[in-house]
């Protein structure tokens, strides 16, 4: 099995962010305004409790304390010592009293409260693991906001586009399964999500609210743009069947066309 289609590996994922974690917030700074945005997208309220999944470093933290105040609560969940201990350096030296870590695989944090919202930021190996997605969604309050952002398979008519998402993907990233819709899993505990394109379509938001039901036989216009919206799987698309998409059953687009597996 290649990194292609395989299971997320944890030890793999340790041993990668303990060699990133030095320089790891230099590496996403190109990000800051895809997590600028993931956050606002949070619509955070003033004593809001927030889960930070794969909180890395803390670099969420400053701008999710503007959104929820004093009175309210984040939780980091992060299983890397060396990311973590950034993350704890960094609430020590901004003197926040209202951040709580745990240092442990997300399908097994002791995760304590009931959340108002959920971040998952550039955590495409998380989002490939259901128990993990499971745990968090069962400590969310009815109505929470979830929003997931990363990196993505452009379209396979956008090669050049893949060409930077491969290198990058292959550094953060233990798995590339996935890698053409990585919501899709969180989408379908969590409910109907929308999903923003950005850097070219190397790069998803998606958004949604835990609980919201779908329109249901309401008519729903053509999303305008770059956006599209992700529903939960249901009979054969649950079952990976009747579907096709790029960069699934082991293709990921890269030239001009789509490279299968071998």
């Amino acid at each position: 099995m290649t990194k292609r289609d395989a299971d997320p590996d944890r030890s793999a994922a340790l041993a990668q962010y303990r060699d990133r974690a030095g320089f790891y917030d230099l590496e996403l700074a190109l990000f800051r305004p895809i997590r600028r945005e993931a956050i606002v997208r949070l619509a955070l309220r003033s004593g809001d409790t927030v889960l930070d999944v794969g909180c890395g470093t803390g670099l969420s933290f400053e701008q999710l304390q503007q959104d929820i105040g004093a009175k309210g609560r984040i939780v980091g969940l992060e299983q890397c010592p060396e990311m973590l201990q950034q993350a704890r350096d960094r609430i020590g030296q901004s003197h926040w009293k209202n951040v709580t870590t745990l240092c442990a695989p997300v399908e097994m944090a002791e995760i304590p409260v009931m959340a108002d919202a959920a971040l998952f930021h550039f955590t495409h190996d998380i989002l490939r693991q259901p128990e993990a997605i499971a745990n968090v969604v069962r400590h969310l309050k009815p109505g929470a906001h979830v929003v997931a952002a990363g990196l993505q398979w452009a379209g396979p008519w956008i090669w050049p586009i893949n060409w930077f998402v491969l290198p990058a993907a292959l550094h953060s990233t233990t798995t590339l399964e996935g890698l053409g819709r990585p919501w899709d899993k969180l989408a379908g505990l969590v409910g109907p999500m929308e999903v923003q394109a950005r850097f070219l379509g190397a790069v998803y938001i998606a958004s949604g609210v835990y609980g919201e039901r779908p329109v249901g036989l309401r008519r729903r216009s053509k999303p305008k743009g770059d956006a599209v919206h992700a529903r939960p799987p249901q009979g054969a698309a649950a079952a990976g069947l009747g579907q096709r998409h790029p960069a699934r059953n082991g293709e990921f687009p890269i030239g001009r066309g789509v490279a299968k597996r071998a």
